[in-house]
C-alpha cells in the first residue's frame, strides 16, 4: 500500500479528502445497482446472479480496503488527532450504516433468494463488522483536550450521533455488535464528557437505550415463555435466554451510568425513564398483563437484570423534573401500568430515608400530590391486583428466606416502614394523606390508611394518639351522620380508642360527655371494650340513660321523620351499649330497653320504611338490638316484627335490610314462639327463609345460608327447617354448603381474565360518574308515576292483617282503652269505603 509513503500530518489533505469522496460515490453506485439487479434474482437466470455476486464481492473488497486504511492509522506510533483524518471517520461510518442497513433489509431485497448468494452476505457483514470494530479502537485513540477546536468537537459529537443510528440499525442483528457499539457510544461521552456534554443529544441517546433495554427485555420474556411452552428444553434456547438476559443487564449498566453523569441535561426526558420502569414492571410477575413464564427463568431475570437496574431510581430521587413526572396528578396510566406505578412508588419510599433531608421534603411535600397522596391514589387503581390477589415476595423475619404476601400486605408493610422514618416536618402531609384516604370512596384504600394510621398512633407517642382520636371525633361531630365518610371515620375512631394510654380515655370520656346528646353521634362508633373495666361500666349506664331519654323524646312527640335521625344516633349507642354488656345489664335497664323498642314496632309500616332510607336504618337497628333480647319477646312483638318484615320483602328492600333480616332470622333458633303467634310467625319464617336462601346476591345469600345453618342446629321448632327448603336447587345448596363441598373453581387465567374485565368496567363506571358530578347541566326530570303493582297492594292488606293480629293478641291480655270501639268502628267505615271503590 502507499499509506506508510505518505506522513499523518498530510493524510486528511492529501489522500483522506480526495480518496474518501469517491470511494463513498463509489459505494453508493453498487448499493443502487444491486438493489436494482437483487429484483430480477432467480436460480435459472445465472447471468444476473453472476452479475449480483460480482457487486457483492466488490462491495467485500471495498470494505477490506477500508478495513486497511483504519487498521495502518491505528498503528502508528504517533498521537493521532482528528484534525488529520477528519474525513475518515464519517466516510467509513456512512458504509458501515448502508452496508448494515442493506443487510438487515436482505430478505425484502433478494426477494426470497437469499440462498444464491447468502455466502458473500455473510462475508459483507462479517466485513463490516471487522471495518467498525477497527474504527472504534482508532476513536478510542483519540483524545479532545480542553484547547480543542469547535470543529473537533463538532466531528466527535457527529461520530457518536452517526454510531446511534447504527445501533438502530443493529439492534435485532447480534448481540455482541449490539453491546459493542452502545458500549462505544457510553466510552467516548464519558471520555469527552466536559467538552460534550453540551452538544450531545442526550434525548436521543436516553431514548436509543431505553427503546434497546426494553427491546431485549421482551425477547427475553419472549424465550422464556417458548420455553415454558416446549414440552422439551432445547439447551440452545436457555443459552441464548441467558445472552438476552446478560444483554439486558448491560443496557441496565449504560443507563445508571449514562444518567449519572448527564442527569441535568434530563429535564424534558424524564418521562422516558419513567414509562422505563413502567413498560418493564407491566410485563414482569406478579403484574396481571405479564406472559406465564418458569420461575427459573423470572429469578434469573430479576437476579440480573432487574438488581441492575435498580440504582438508577436512587439516582434519580434528588432531581426535581423526576420527582414532578412520577407524582403528577395527569398520568392517565392504562390497566396494565397502575400496580407498576404503585411498586415503584414503594421503591421510592424504601430508598428515601436514607437519602438527605432536601431529597425526603422534595418528594414528600411535591408540587400537585406529596408521597402519601400519591401511594394511596395508586394503590386505589389496584383494584384487579388487589382482588386476585397477586403476591410479591417479602423477608418477614431476618435472616429468613422470602415468602410470598398478599399487595395488600406488601403496600401496608412498606408503608408502615416508611412513616416510621419520616422526619417529624413532613407530618403535615402524612396526616392530609392519611385523612384524604380514609374518606375517600375506596373501601380497601380507607383500610390501609387505618392501618396505617393505627401503626402511627402505636409507633408513635400517647399524645399524638390522643390529639388523633380527639380530632377525628371532632370531625364525625361536625359532620352529617349519612355520610359514608363518617362511616370510615367512625371505624378508625373505634379502633385508635383500643390504643389510648388509660388516662387519655378519661379525658376523653370527660370531653365527650356521654350523657350529653351531641356527644351520642360520636360515641356509637365506639367499643366500650376498648375502656379500662371501671370507666367502662361507667360510660355504659351514662349511654343507656342518655340514648333511651332520646328515643322517648321522640316518641312521645308528633314523630317528625326530619328528627328521626337523632333517633337512630341513640338506638345505635344502646346497640353499642348492649353489645359490650348485653345481658349483664340490669334487669330495670333491660326492661326499659325492651319497652322502648317495643314502642318502635307498633307504629312502622313496610311501604313507609320501603320509600325512606332514614326508617330503614332505623329498623335494621331495631333488628339489631331485638338480638340481644330474643329470648325476653313477647307473642305480641314477635308477631309485629315478622308481620312488618314479611310486608317489606315484599317491596324488593335494600341489601343492607336483607342482612339486618338475615342476622335477625339466624337468631330465633333460641327462641320457642309462643303458641298463639305460631300460626302466623312460623309460614312467615319459613317464607322468609326460603327467599333469603335464593338471594342472588352472593353476599346474602352466604350469609343466608350461614344464618339457616345456625338456627337449624338450636331451634325446637325442628318442623320449620324443611319448610325454608322449597326447592331442590336451595336443598342442594344448603346440603353442599353444609358438607362444605367446593363449587366448582375457576382457573386462575380465567379469574385473572375476568379480574382485567372488571377493572375495565369499573373505571369506566368511575369516569362516568367523575363526569356526571361535574356536570352542570339541567336537574334531573321528575320520575313518572307509574300505577300500584299488584305486590304493593300485597304489602299493604298484609300490613293490615298483621295489624289485626297485634290486636288480637292485645285484647286477649286484658281490658282494651275505651277509646278503642270508636276506633275501629272508624275503620270499619274506612275499610267498607274502600271495599265498595273496588267493586
Amino acid at each position: 500500500m502507499f499509506l506508510p509513503h505518505i506522513s499523518l500530518a498530510d493524510l486528511e489533505q492529501a489522500f483522506f479528502s480526495k480518496v474518501l469522496p469517491k470511494t463513498l460515490q463509489l459505494f453508493d453506485n453498487l448499493l443502487y445497482e444491486l438493489s436494482s439487479e437483487a429484483k430480477g434474482l432467480t436460480s435459472q437466470n445465472t447471468e444476473l446472479r453472476s452479475t449480483v455476486r460480482k457487486l457483492l464481492q466488490t462491495m467485500v473488497q471495498l470494505l477490506e480496503t477500508l478495513t486497511g486504511c483504519v487498521r495502518y492509522v491505528c498503528t502508528l506510533q504517533e498521537c493521532v488527532s482528528l484534525e488529520n483524518i477528519r474525513t475518515l471517520p464519517s466516510s467509513v461510518l456512512y458504509v458501515i450504516k448502508n452496508t448494515f442497513t442493506h443487510c438487515k433489509d436482505s430478505e425484502s431485497v433478494y426477494c426470497g433468494h437469499l440462498h444464491l448468494i447468502s455466502d458473500l452476505l455473510q462475508a459483507m457483514f462479517k466485513e463490516t463488522y471487522s471495518l467498525q470494530k477497527q474504527l472504534m479502537e482508532l476513536l478510542d485513540m483519540i483524545s479532545l483536550g480542553s484547547a480543542s477546536t469547535e470543529d473537533n468537537i463538532t466531528d466527535m459529537v457527529s461520530v457518536i450521533h452517526t454510531v446511534l443510528e447504527i445501533c438502530s440499525v443493529i439492534s435485532n442483528m447480534d448481540h455482541a455488535l449490539h453491546a459493542n457499539t452502545w458500549k462505544f457510544i457510553i466510552k467516548q461521552s464519558l471520555k469527552h464528557h466536559s467538552l460534550l456534554q453540551c452538544h450531545l443529544k442526550h434525548s436521543d441517546i436516553l431514548s436509543g437505550l431505553c427503546k434497546d433495554t426494553l427491546l431485549s427485555f421482551h425477547s427475553c420474556l419472549q424465550l422464556a415463555e417458548q420455553m415454558k411452552m416446549a414440552e422439551i428444553q432445547v439447551d440452545t434456547d436457555l443459552r441464548l435466554f441467558q445472552k438476552t438476559v446478560k444483554l439486558c443487564r448491560f443496557f441496565a449498566n449504560s443507563l445508571v451510568h449514562y444518567t449519572k453523569e448527564f442527569l441535568s441535561f434530563f429535564s424534558d426526558s424524564c418521562s422516558q425513564l419513567h414509562q422505563l420502569f413502567l413498560q418493564i414492571y407491566s410485563k414482569f410477575p406478579p403484574s396481571l398483563y405479564a406472559p406465564e413464564i418458569l420461575e427459573v427463568h423470572r429469578d434469573d431475570i430479576s437476579r440480573v437484570f432487574l438488581v441492575a437496574l435498580d440504582p438508577l431510581i436512587s439516582q434519580l430521587l434528588p432531581f426535581s423534573p423526576f420527582m414532578e413526572q412520577v407524582l403528577s396528578e395527569k398520568l392517565g396510566l392504562p390497566p396494565e401500568q397502575q400496580l407498576p406505578q404503585c411498586l415503584i412508588l414503594i421503591t421510592i419510599m424504601d430508598k428515601l430515608s436514607s437519602q438527605p433531608e432536601e431529597v425526603q421534603a422534595l418528594w414528600n411535600t411535591g408540587k400537585s400530590l406529596s408521597l402519601f397522596s400519591a401511594l394511596f391514589f395508586s394503590f386505589q387503581q389496584c383494584s384487579g391486583e388487589l382482588s386476585l390477589p397477586v403476591c410479591l415476595p417479602e423477608v418477614i423475619s431476618t435472616g429468613q428466606p422470602a415468602v410470598p404476601i398478599t399487595l395488600y400486605h406488601y403496600v401496608c408493610v412498606h408503608l408502615c416502614s416508611f412513616i416510621a422514618s419520616t422526619l417529624p416536618s413532613h407530618f403535615s402531609q402524612l396526616e392530609h394523606a392519611l385523612l384524604d384516604a380514609v374518606l375517600g370512596p375506596s373501601m380497601i384504600t380507607s383500610l390501609l390508611a387505618m392501618d396505617s394510621w393505627c401503626f402511627l398512633a402505636r409507633y408513635g407517642t400517647a399524645e399524638l394518639c390522643a390529639h388523633h382520636v380527639a380530632v377525628i371525633a371532632h370531625l364525625i361531630k361536625s359532620w352529617p351522620s349519612d355520610c359514608h365518610q363518617v362511616s370510615a371515620l367512625g371505624v378508625l375512631l373505634r379502633r385508635m380508642l383500643f390504643l389510648m394510654a388509660p388516662d387519655h380515655q378519661a379525658k376523653f370520656a370527660h370531653k365527650f360527655l356521654p350523657e350529653e346528646v351531641d356527644n351520642l353521634a360520636v360515641w356509637q362508633h365506639v367499643s366500650l371494650k376498648a375502656l379500662n373495666p371501671d370507666l367502662r361500666k361507667q360510660v355504659a349506664c351514662r349511654l343507656c340513660g342518655a340514648g333511651l331519654a332520646q328515643c322517648r323524646r321522640w316518641l312521645n312527640s308528633r314523630r317528625a321523620l326530619g328528627e328521626l335521625q337523632p333517633v337512630n344516633t341513640a338506638l345505635s349507642v344502646l346497640l353499642a351499649a348492649c353489645n359490650f354488656a348485653g345481658d349483664t345489664l340490669e334487669a330495670e335497664l333491660q326492661a326499659s330497653v325492651l319497652g322502648v323498642l317495643g314502642q318502635f314496632w307498633t307504629f312502622l309500616q313496610a311501604k313507609q320504611v320501603s320509600d325512606e332510607p332514614c326508617l330503614q336504618q332505623t329498623l335494621c337497628l331495631l333488628l339489631h338490638l331485638l338480638e340481644f333480647f330474643i329470648q325476653a319477646l313477647d307473642a305480641q312483638l314477635i308477631t309485629q316484627v315478622f308481620a312488618l318484615q314479611s310486608s317489606l320483602f315484599q317491596l324488593d328492600p335494600p341489601d343492607h335490610v336483607r342482612l339486618a333480616m338475615v342476622n335477625f332470622l339466624s337468631s330465633m333458633g333460641k327462641v320457642f314462639i309462643p303458641q298463639e303467634a305460631q300460626r302466623q310467625v312460623v309460614p312467615q319464617l319459613s317464607c322468609l327463609f326460603a327467599s333469603l336462601l335464593a338471594d342472588q346476591t352472593w353476599l346474602i345469600h352466604q350469609h343466608a345460608l350461614e344464618a339457616f345453618t345456625h338456627f337449624a342446629e338450636e331451634t325446637n321448632h325442628e318442623d320449620v327447617v324443611p319448610q325454608c327448603l322449597n326447592s331442590e336447587e336451595i336443598k342442594n345448596k344448603v346440603v353442599s354448603f353444609l358438607a362444605k363441598t367446593r363449587q366448582v373453581e375457576e382457573t386462575r387465567e380465567a379469574r385473572t381474565e375476568r379480574m382485567k374485565q372488571e377493572r375495565i368496567t369499573c373505571s369506566a363506571q368511575c369516569m362516568k360518574t367523575d363526569g356526571e358530578l361535574e356536570s352542570t347541566g339541567e336537574p334531573l326530570a321528575k320520575r313518572a308515576c307509574h300505577p300500584p303493582s299488584e305486590e304493593q297492594y300485597k304489602s299493604a292488606i298484609g300490613t293490615m292483617e298483621g295489624a289485626v293480629e297485634a290486636v288480637k293478641l292485645l285484647l286477649r291480655k286484658g281490658s282494651p282503652p275505651a277509646w278503642l270501639a270508636v276506633k275501629l268502628e272508624a275503620l270499619h267505615t274506612a275499610i267498607a269505603v274502600l271495599r265498595d271503590s273496588v267493586r
